[in-house]
């Protein structure tokens, strides 16, 4: 029966220092993280799948992967709020972890949208980006008849006045916020391309790395003109 020292171990055995590297590039913190690539984070995942008392083992660890290996094995609907909360709040200075992994599994809680409220107004960047990645969440994968259109207009009316001041990461991800209601939500299709035109160029630091901040009007023109728009069963990649 895998335990979280064996699934560590084994972490540390697929770790890369290029992939390190990588990761450290990207904002994670070298003394918590390991090296280990996506692709090999699936593999171990496959083999610990419905585990849950793992998976939260693995995430108190504190180690980058094994955090990660956790949302992609817990299930959110089993976390309590106590517990989601935890984590957002655990997840500083690991930015996969905050934008990915938390969304992940409390977009699978009946109290999703209530966390993800309050973690947007929160003023600690790595919990603030977690809600906003939640909230899109939502409506990627929420009928547009049950969303709350009122509550989300004044969300994107909200971020060209909030995103001048906004920590680094929380600009990135209003603005994807801004996208995905573009591109999901047609009863807001308008509204969120009028944000979007306010917004422009959204400047964000991306360190050393490729990474691109994508142009909100141009990436809802694109995922329109791809014509394979629909609600997705899940967020998880």
């Amino acid at each position: 029966m895998p335990t979280a020292a064996t699934v560590l171990a084994d972490l540390k055995s697929r770790a890369t220092e290029q992939t390190r590297r990588t990761y450290i590039r990207h904002g994670h913190p070298p003394d918590q993280t390991l090296g280990v690539s996506n692709a090999d984070m699936k593999l171990i995942a496959k083999t610990i799948k419905k585990q849950q008392a793992l998976a939260c083992e693995l995430y108190d660890t504190g180690i980058f992967e094994a955090r990660y290996l956790a949302g992609m094995v817990a299930d959110g609907a089993q976390l309590t709020t106590k517990q989601l909360q935890k984590w957002a709040d655990a997840a500083a200075g690991m930015p996969m972890v905050s934008e990915f992994t938390i969304p992940w599994v409390t977009l699978e809680n009946p109290a999703a949208r209530t966390l993800a409220l309050e973690w947007i107004a929160s003023k600690k960047e790595h919990v603030a980006s977690a809600g906003w990645g939640t909230y899109s969440g939502l409506v990627i994968t929420t009928p547009d008849d049950a969303l709350d259109l009122p509550e989300i207009e004044s969300l994107l009316k909200s971020i060209p006045t909030k995103i001048k001041t906004a920590p680094n990461r929380v600009k990135s991800k209003m603005n994807s916020f801004v996208i995905c209601i573009g591109t999901y939500v047609a009863p807001l299709y308008n509204q969120a391309l009028a944000i979007a035109k306010q917004l422009g160029v959204v400047a964000v630091d991306v360190g050393d790395t490729d990474c691109e901040v994508p142009v909100a009007t141009e990436r809802i023109a694109r995922n329109h003109a791809s014509g394979r728009i629909a609600k997705r069963k899940t967020i998880r990649c």
